[in-house]
């Protein structure tokens, strides 16, 4: 809030100022002349200022010296991405690494919890993590998973077999809400104790979740981004494993990592990837894909509708209320001001309120973690039936009684967005539905 457009410019010409006259050149020269490459900076200028782009405005000479100098940039982009990864897998397998290997007693405990039988995709997953845990070389593995496939019992199984070998599991979650979700799954399966920690934890809970992490009282420790700094301590950190890995950056990712003598990494994506893709942004990384679901889930029926049909799609969900459904209602992105995103699903929320009464919470990332948790859990339990949120939702919220996901004005969300929103429903046994609500255009 309070940012313009002048305000950005501004930055944006003071950040272009500092930059020096020319850097060094990292694409061959060969390459370069056969693109018709600018170099990085005058890309740079031209895609931030597209008037100082030579030639007529719109022109075909103009818009294919704008083409380049995006085609420039990206390629940098990408180059830099694979660097980094490069540099990241380098650094893990640099040290020498241990073999982690257990007899599968806490695992049988904890799948005695679950209550289930793992899937064959989650048997064969866990099959190869174990057997890079169980080699001498540090384990760098990708698990890929839709929403809802079962990628959290996998890892909290590897972690316990890191447990069995000894040592400690780390989970490291984009998001606190997923990472209270994380430990609360954890804390009812497993068989050895598990600490939490993030920024919210504070005064003598922080103090004592640090020291059982330090002294090893802790077998596996959930957390946010707060596990990456210096105050945390593991006493041996055998496996890292990191959720929804592309929000997290190289440097937080390897700090975790470098926090055990040598500890294996193992992340976690839900975000649909096409196998040729897999193989060229994590080349040197083994690839573990997680098919199918558990056993007695539905496919989400996915529906779109315009926004005109508001009132007949209020009704519609005031009829299945009357057949116990849980619904979430999920808002639209308004702007890049996260107080107007709010502001629209408190005018949502009062509307079906005044439609359905106090049976409609609201969940968004202004509101205090308390009060956020607290409009969760009554949703999870069943005391209100419409959770009105912001995209605070889009990952680590499982209710398995919610069958609804309305999205409104859908067009304002990207796809992997769209993807991960709809996951929320569809865990449990009854059939549900996701209804997408667009503009008229």
């Amino acid at each position: 809030a309070g940012l313009f457009a002048g305000n950005v410019r501004s930055a944006m010409t003071a950040a272009l100022t500092r930059l020096p006259a020319s850097l060094p050149e990292w694409h061959e020269a060969a390459l370069i002349k056969k693109k018709g490459w600018p170099d990085f900076i005058t890309a740079l200028t031209w895609m931030h200022f597209p008037d100082r782009i030579p030639g007529s405005e719109a022109g075909d000479a103009w818009r294919a010296q704008q083409t380049r100098a995006q085609a420039r940039l990206a390629c940098n982009e990408l180059l830099a991405d694979q660097l980094a990864t490069r540099i990241a897998l380098h650094a893990s397998r640099a040290r020498p690494g241990r073999s982690l290997r257990g007899d599968g007693h806490l695992q049988r405990q904890a799948l005695a919890a679950f209550g289930y039988t793992p899937t064959p995709g989650q048997k064969k997953a866990l099959a190869e993590i174990e057997a890079d845990m169980a080699a001498p070389y540090r384990m760098s593995r990708l698990l890929q998973g839709d929403v809802g496939a079962g990628k959290t019992l996998v890892a909290l199984l590897a972690m316990l077999r890191a447990v069995e070998a000894g040592t400690q599991g780390a989970l490291m979650a984009p998001t606190e809400i997923l990472a209270r979700q994380h430990a609360a799954t954890f804390a009812r399966l497993s068989p050895v104790p598990v600490a939490f920690l993030s920024s919210s934890v504070k005064g003598k809970a922080r103090k004592k979740a640090l020291q059982e992490i330090e002294d090893g009282t802790a077998r596996l420790v959930i957390g946010t981004h707060a596990l990456v700094q210096e105050t945390v301590k593991f006493a041996d950190l055998g496996l890292a494993v990191i959720d929804e890995q592309h929000r997290f950056g190289v440097e937080q990712r390897l700090t975790l990592v470098e926090k055990g003598p040598a500890t294996d990494m193992l992340v976690m994506t839900a975000t649909p990837i096409p196998r040729t893709l897999l193989i060229t942004r994590f080349g040197d990384m083994q690839i573990s894909r997680l098919d199918g679901k558990p056993a007695g889930r539905k496919p989400v029926r996915t529906s779109l509708h315009t926004i005109s049909v508001m009132d007949e799609v209020i009704e519609g969900l005031a009829r299945a209320l009357t057949k116990g459904a849980q619904i979430f209602w999920v808002c639209p992105l308004v702007s890049e001001s996260e107080a107007l995103d709010i502001a629209a699903a408190e005018a949502r929320q009062a509307a079906l309120l005044e439609r359905f009464g106090e049976v409609v919470g609201l969940a968004h990332g202004r509101q205090d973690a308390n009060v956020r948790e607290e409009a969760l859990q009554e949703f999870a339990q069943g005391k209100t039936r419409i959770l009105v949120a912001t995209t605070v939702i889009e990952v680590g919220v499982d209710v398995p009684t919610a069958t609804i996901m309305v999205i409104e004005h859908a067009e304002r969300f990207g796809l992997a967005q769209l993807h991960q929103l709809r996951g929320r429903v569809g865990r449990g046994s009854a059939a549900s539905y996701c209804l997408m609500l667009h503009d008229e255009g």
